[in-house]
């Protein structure tokens, strides 16, 4: 007898993304598996809502059960912004799926997001695998700045590294766990994981076991996968994440375009390979492997007074080459990058008005100026940001990398001269971001055209080849009262509704007692 597998989740998604999402349903590979659907809908457009109905009528064995649309939920191109009570409504239309799978006796449930573009092999794949509970892995920017991570975890909440429990790891033990976690994943395989989600395969023997996304009122995780992970533990069932047909996450509407690159190129390659090869469709990825030019960019504006020299001596003993753009600088900036940077080529290009008002303007330009200069790698550094010592010998070697196109760091925000912050509202350092790119003359590069926070390099740069490392980078623009105080006036002036930032970042920057960690420098051979 066919394994009969119950499709679907709850759907709240917009027309767009919802067309694409149906659209690899019917394209699974159902062969051998007798595959039943079961959506709750909780869309609040029409249109979604005619779409989910479009696809019972084509397909068979379609069951459509209704939401409770009657709240908000925002979703924008930066992130999706989810609410407690929001959390907890999924959760029971979650339940009331697994529900449905349990009592008619379903030999799987597959639950996926709506937001996913599937491989036809996935479902056909992830039966054959004979696990409990196993998700396959898409990759992720979950803010646009980001490089690109799993929607599996570790440990805990979100932790991307195993560790003994009571353990204290330092920042480098840390990092280094956390890559080889992420290595792992960027290899064809099946591991075990401590967390997972969205894109599921439930088993029945998980199912009666009690499986369930309710929450677990002492515990004080977020998410309704967390939940549902660690009762499935508790309950004796191991969780397993898949990396052989990686989905599409169309996580903004802004990503249908790079789908259509997924579409062409990975539908059609063979398993095995290396995990999101996608990337490199319609363009040619060129990589020299005879030079591995560095070039410092650098946006400048009146900071001669205070860390840019200091800055650019540092980053003179490892990069080949700079170019500075000056804002239209009124202080002697423009001579104290001449003097900083002697001993290597310096490009310095002087504005003749401020432009920051609209700094993507000035960010496209700096880049221009770049690529101008010949740049095969592009390490874009503000005037108040030094990597730790180890940079020195550190960055060279990860420009030699010829499967790396992108290298994320983590950013650490000093509020004075020896501690950085870190809270809800203050954690860059936790996060891996671009600063040091390859530049790929054949990439259709893209610009998040923004007045505000536009970013330093193109926003679609992460879907080139990209890893984190364990490098550090101190930001001291915070680290004096002053500076705080002067950037809190301007954010608040520029951007008084939060239409480019988080107002209540912005708010938080003149807390009175903020959290402070002690930051410690690490050997320069560490």
């Amino acid at each position: 007898m066919k394994p009969r597998v119950l499709i679907g989740g709850p759907v709240r998604q917009t027309p767009a993304i919802l067309t694409e999402h149906l659209e690899s349903l019917e394209r699974l590979s159902t062969h051998g598996l007798n595959v039943h659907y079961a959506f709750v809908d909780d869309n609040v457009e029409a249109g979604s809502r005619e779409l989910l109905a479009t696809f019972a009528r084509r397909c068979e064995n379609v069951r459509i059960l209704t939401g409770t649309p009657d709240d908000a939920y925002h979703c924008d191109e930066t992130t999706h912004h989810w609410r407690e009570d929001l959390i907890w409504k999924v959760a029971r239309f979650k339940n009331e799926l697994l529900s449905i799978a349990r009592s008619e006796d379903y030999d799987f449930i597959f639950l996926v997001d709506s937001d996913l573009y599937l491989h036809p092999e996935t479902l056909s794949h992830l039966v054959s695998l004979r696990k409990d509970i196993v998700s396959e892995v898409f990759w992720t920017k979950w803010r646009p700045e980001l490089i690109a991570l799993p929607q599996v975890w570790a440990m805990d909440q979100y932790q991307l590294y195993e560790a003994p429990r009571g353990a204290v790891l330092g920042e480098e033990e840390t990092s280094g766990r956390t890559m080889a976690f992420l290595q792992m994943l960027s290899r064809p395989g099946t591991y075990r994981v401590g967390g997972l989600g969205a894109c599921t395969l439930i088993s029945r023997r998980a199912l009666s076991a009690g499986v369930s996304f309710s929450e677990i009122y002492n515990l004080g995780f977020s998410g309704e996968d967390r939940h549902f992970c660690i009762r499935a533990v508790a309950l004796g069932l191991e969780l397993y994440a898949d990396t052989h047909y990686p989905p599409f996450h169309i996580y903004r509407s802004s990503e249908l375009t790079a789908l259509r690159d997924y579409k062409a190129t990975v539908l059609s390659k063979d398993p095995g390979g290396e995990i999101m090869t996608f990337i490199h469709g319609g363009y040619k990825r060129v990589v020299n492997t005879v030079r591995s030019q560095i070039t410092l960019a650098m946006l400048v504006r009146n900071e001669a007074d205070r860390y840019l020299p200091a800055v650019l001596r540092h980053a003179a003993q490892y990069v080949d080459q700079a170019v500075i753009l000056d804002d239209a600088s009124t202080d002697n900036t423009v001579e104290v990058c001449r003097q900083a940077l002697q001993g290597i080529p310096a490009f310095i290009h002087v504005g003749d008005t401020p432009g920051f008002a609209n700094e993507v303007n000035l960010r496209r330009r700096l880049w221009e100026l770049a690529i101008a200069h010949e740049a095969e790698w592009i390490l874009c550094l503000d005037a108040d940001e030094m990597f730790e010592d180890r940079a020195v010998t550190m960055i060279k070697e990860l420009v030699q990398r010829t499967d790396v196109d992108v290298w994320g760091f983590r950013l650490f925000d000093f509020w004075d001269k020896e501690h950085y912050r870190a809270d809800r509202l203050w954690n860059a350092h936790q996060r891996y971001i671009p600063f040091l790119v390859r530049y790929q003359p054949h990439f259709p590069y893209q610009w998040r055209e923004s007045p505000l926070h536009c970013g330093r390099f193109p926003e679609n740069i992460t879907l080139l080849p990209a890893l984190a490392c364990a490098l550090r980078l101190k930001h001291f623009g915070w680290a004096t009262e002053a500076d705080r105080r002067q950037k809190y006036e301007r954010y608040m002036e520029a951007d008084p509704d939060g239409k480019y930032g988080v107002l209540d970042q912005y708010r938080s920057i003149l807390d009175p007692a903020p959290n402070l960690i002690r930051w410690q420098e690490r050997n320069i051979k560490s």
